[in-house]
């Protein structure tokens, strides 16, 4: 079994899709992406998908990918929080936020994560980012303990692959008992 930094510096170096930019950014990914992956495997808990608008298509990619046959694997928790909650962005008070916490505890007795992908002053970001547990990709906003990038980056869309590429390729590792992530 590999060491996860390891791991993940040889998958990036090695793997054509993944762009050697990782290699710079590992020491923001290697936390946020072993604290998730660990949620979801070893803790059973739940992925609840928020984009922004302009991230809906990379929502809907992401729900294709992550659990199609091909990937040769158990089936993975990941949901679109937006068939749970309809108007996410109106989501406004606390009170509101308490609502939509109390029907997620009940409805995922073993937890559950935000994955926030997207503007961080969308209304979206909110519920995820006042949540412990979230995996966040935020654009323009260097916040500690999420993955930060530019909105106005000409390759951002690449970069979204890539990083999900790189996330997938944890996924099947972590699984099939290749890495053993940290806790």
């Amino acid at each position: 079994m590999q060491e996860f930094t390891n791991w993940t510096v040889k998958t990036i170096r090695e793997d054509r899709y993944i762009g050697s930019w990782m290699e710079e950014r590992k020491f923001d990914w290697i936390p946020i992406v072993s604290k998730m992956v660990s949620n979801i495997i070893d803790k059973n808990r739940a992925v609840l998908i928020i984009t922004d608008d302009d991230r809906d298509w990379f929502l809907t990619y992401i729900l294709n990918k992550i659990n199609s046959p091909k990937n040769d694997r158990p089936l993975l928790p990941f949901f679109d929080f937006n068939s749970f909650v309809q108007n996410a962005d109106k989501l406004t008070t606390e009170d509101d936020i308490e609502l939509v916490k109390d029907m997620l505890d009940i409805s995922f007795p073993k937890g559950y994560i935000f994955w926030y992908i997207g503007r961080s002053q969308n209304k979206k970001a909110t519920l995820a980012k006042v949540s412990k547990n979230s995996f966040l990709w935020l654009f323009d906003e260097d916040r500690q303990n999420s993955f930060n990038l530019n909105s106005h980056d000409e390759a951002l869309d690449m970069k979204l692959f890539q990083l999900y590429r790189l996330f997938d390729k944890t996924l099947d590792a972590t699984l099939f008992a290749q890495i053993e992530v940290d806790k």
